[in-house]
């Protein structure tokens, strides 16, 4: 199914959302497993819904660009730019979105001006069975790619590019979602590469090179909240991050938790903080009565993390007093300070174990 033939015009200026919708429709309704196919080209889409359920798995193949309107307002004001909801079954290989979010991110920078919420690039709720390959994604207003309320989705050889002064531009948000795998990207992104939140189980993350921090959290914001199980980060490369495996958690009351996690054979080059637990996140100091937080944080394992501090505390466990961090594991940590000198670390509120060789040496 040619998004030509429905009407939609490869020029960059004419709007093609409507053929687009055309062609989703009757991908939608067929008997048999469709494809959409965007040949080469530019097509100009506003905000877009792509509903399901469809009556068969859909595969949309996408050869050219997608870009946004020049105005920022116009998908700014949606808080999402191409969505699909409630579709089973959908495999997304290839092609570049461009949300042309510079004219966004200067509103956001300007004191004192009203700007719109802001949308992210592509974003699937409550879908299962999910494949997004070879995708580009390039300027988005905020964050990239987002997979809420999902599961069985894989996320592969992906390339996400934002400025490093672009903000809140994460680059993939997963939460309330079980089994999803990214592996094989390069995030490079103005804020998280990665992104977890609330209700997340079973993630596996690998071979991923990353320009910017890879984050768990920010959690705890609300007291029944679901927790975060079952995470690994294994074969991955941090270059000039300010964070590099980050857990974070509002300093405030909550039932959350963070359990079985595992962070393996990472490179750190150059990164502010390579490993950190920060149980003490609280903007302009508002709403933390006690400044203590309710996530419980077990089960972390840090196996195999070598390279380079850039600053002289490599290793930073700030757990809440309240709920202290259990089972935190160091196995095998070489991180060295500016010209191989001696990093240091640091613990609060924690217990764990320490094996094999351990720089700098373990406060646990």
């Amino acid at each position: 199914m040619n998004v030509i033939n429905y009407g939609a015009k490869p020029d960059g200026k004419t709007e093609s959302t409507k053929p687009f919708l055309k062609a989703w429709a009757a991908a939608c309704s067929s008997v048999t497993a469709p494809t959409i196919y965007i040949p080469r080209g530019r097509y100009l889409l506003k905000p877009v819904e792509f509903r399901g359920p469809c009556r068969n798995r859909i595969t949309l193949r996408i050869d050219g660009t997608i870009v946004a309107p020049a105005d920022y307002r116009a998908i700014g004001n949606s808080s999402y730019w191409i969505l699909f909801i409630k579709v089973n079954r959908i495999s997304v290989f290839g092609g570049t979105l461009d949300a042309k979010g510079a004219g966004f991110w200067s509103c956001r920078s300007s004191a004192g001006k009203r700007c719109p919420v802001g949308a992210r690039s592509i974003t699937f709720n409550w879908a299962n069975d999910i494949l997004v390959s070879g995708l580009t994604s390039i300027n988005s207003q905020l964050t990239h790619i987002v997979i809420n309320g999902c599961s069985n989705v894989l996320v592969q050889n992906v390339k996400l590019l934002a400025p490093e002064q672009s903000p809140n531009t994460d680059g993939i948000h997963v939460q309330s979602s079980t089994g999803v795998t990214i592996t094989g990207s390069s995030l490079q992104t103005g804020d998280d590469c990665i992104s977890i939140g609330p209700g997340t189980k079973n993630l596996v993350m690998t071979r991923i090179k990353w320009a910017l921090d890879m984050a768990i959290g920010s959690l705890g914001r609300d007291l029944n909240e679901d927790g975060v199980q079952n995470i690994t980060l294994t074969n991955a490369v941090f270059r000039g991050s300010d964070n590099g495996v980050r857990i974070k958690t509002w300093a405030r009351a909550s039932k959350g938790f963070v359990r079985n996690v595992v962070f393996q054979n990472i490179i750190m080059n150059n990164v502010k903080n390579p490993i950190i637990i920060d149980q003490n996140y609280c903007p302009n100091n508002r709403g933390c009565p006690g400044q203590s937080s309710g996530v419980k944080i077990s089960g972390v394992t840090y196996r195999n993390i070598r390279g380079t501090s850039a600053t002289q505390e490599a290793v930073t466990f700030d757990c809440s007093p309240s709920s202290p961090c259990r089972g935190i594991t160091l196995q095998d940590i070489k991180l060295t300070f500016m010209n191989n000198k001696a990093a240091t670390s640091s613990c609060k509120n924690i217990r764990g174990t320490s094996t094999g060789v351990l720089l700098p040496k373990s406060c646990l």
